[in-house]
């Protein structure tokens, strides 16, 4: 095929050189120019399958059934962390007296028990110790239960899926493992966890610098005040460990949202097909449209002979009117339309005796404002009531 000396030929697009075409234009078009002919690879202009499109909330959903959701781990270890640390600062004291009073049961009131080396006198020791140790630690475990499961449902929400464990032949393919250890992903891990062991060993040591000079005096402490000044020390030294690891934690939330968003890309055709699937091929539409309208105007022409009077512009509206006390309260419209079809209305009023009556601002006011099936509105009875008394009288005289 030629035209305007552009060549078409087996998806090679060939233009001739007695078409003026600047340097910027051939540059424009990205091939290379010849002597004599610029030929350009239509190849290129089809959908080159990468994926460039953002995901659809239907790819979404499906990724998540699956149990692929934007999660990150360091966030929730952070979180739980910290509150941990804020946990045992808060309830230092409780723990501090339980461990008191347990160290003093089994050194005064046990050994002074005849049964403490029978069976059942074990057995109490052992309840005795498991509950203590329970009231001990039970804050601990209940603070970090508690953030676990607040810091996962607002990332992920409620999501339960058996699909993450089903086998997988890929996970024990070793050549895939071998991409994923030397794989981008694996890089930024490490990198993520060099930025963490430097900035959380930077935070605690220079806070315990900073103690230096109070450090040398535990030494002139009693033991109870040693052990308190510790565990302040050490609990202030985990708080500010936790919201560093926070900070990083979030910068990781930002970095697990794009691989996310990047992981769920899709291409140009994969975005077509899944409309295709859900909204339908808009060819098909379109044709069920068209038999929708098809069958709609067949069935408003086959009511155009129950009319009494079609009013008309004359040429360009045509409108079918029809009052019957016992249907409804006032006229009824049972066809309309406008050129052809009004004209097509005409010829079946004209075909089944049904009066025509030319109005010109009446049949454009009711093309416009009322619906095919609708009742006429009350600014319009007089007008309407009008042409039917004269269609009446018509019927009658004859």
């Amino acid at each position: 095929m030629k035209l305007k000396g552009i060549v078409i030929h087996k998806k090679i697009i060939t233009i001739s050189d007695d078409i003026n075409h600047t340097a910027a234009d051939r540059h424009r078009i990205g091939l290379y120019a010849g002597k004599k002919k610029l030929k350009v690879n239509l190849q290129l202009f089809a959908d080159s399958g990468e994926k460039t499109e953002k995901a659809t909330p239907r790819k979404k959903s499906k990724a998540r059934e699956e149990g692929q959701v934007l999660q990150s781990r360091e966030l929730t270890a952070a979180i739980v962390l910290l509150c941990m640390f804020i946990g045992l600062r808060a309830f230092g004291g409780f723990m501090y007296e339980e461990i008191l009073g347990c160290f003093k049961k089994v050194f005064t009131v046990y050994f002074e028990e005849d049964s403490l080396f029978t069976i059942n006198g074990v057995m109490k020791v052992f309840d005795e110790s498991l509950l203590s140790l329970l009231k001990i630690v039970g804050p601990l475990f209940a603070i970090a239960l508690l953030m676990g499961l607040i810091s996962g449902y607002a990332q992920v929400g409620f999501l339960f899926s058996t699909k993450t464990l089903g086998i997988k032949l890929n996970r024990i393919n070793p050549l895939n493992g071998f991409k994923r250890i030397f794989s981008a992903r694996s890089l930024v891990e490490l990198l993520k966890s060099i930025l963490k062991v430097a900035v959380v060993g930077y935070v605690g040591y220079s806070y315990i610098k900073g103690k230096s000079n109070d450090i040398l005096s535990i030494m002139d402490m009693d033991v109870i005040s040693i052990a308190s000044y510790i565990g302040v020390t050490s609990t202030n030294v985990g708080i500010r460990m936790g919201m560093a690891m926070l900070v990083i934690g979030v910068m990781d939330y930002g970095y697990q949202w794009w691989e996310y968003e990047k992981s769920l890309r899709m291409t140009k055709q994969e975005v077509k097909e899944e409309y295709k699937e859900t909204e339908g091929n808009p060819q098909i539409k379109s044709r069920i449209k068209q038999k929708q309208r098809q069958i709609s105007m067949r069935r408003m022409l086959q009511d155009i002979p129950k009319a009494d009077v079609v009013i008309t512009n004359p040429t360009h509206f045509a409108v079918a009117v029809k009052y019957d006390s016992n249907v409804a309260d006032a006229p009824i419209v049972l066809a309309k339309g406008q050129d052809y079809i009004a004209l097509r209305i005409k010829e079946i009023a004209k075909e089944s005796n049904v009066e025509i009556v030319e109005n010109k601002p009446l049949a454009r006011t009711l093309y416009e404002t009322v619906e095919i099936g609708g009742k006429i509105p009350p600014e319009l009875y007089q007008a309407v009531a009008e042409v039917l008394a004269y269609v009446y009288n018509l019927k009658r005289k004859r």
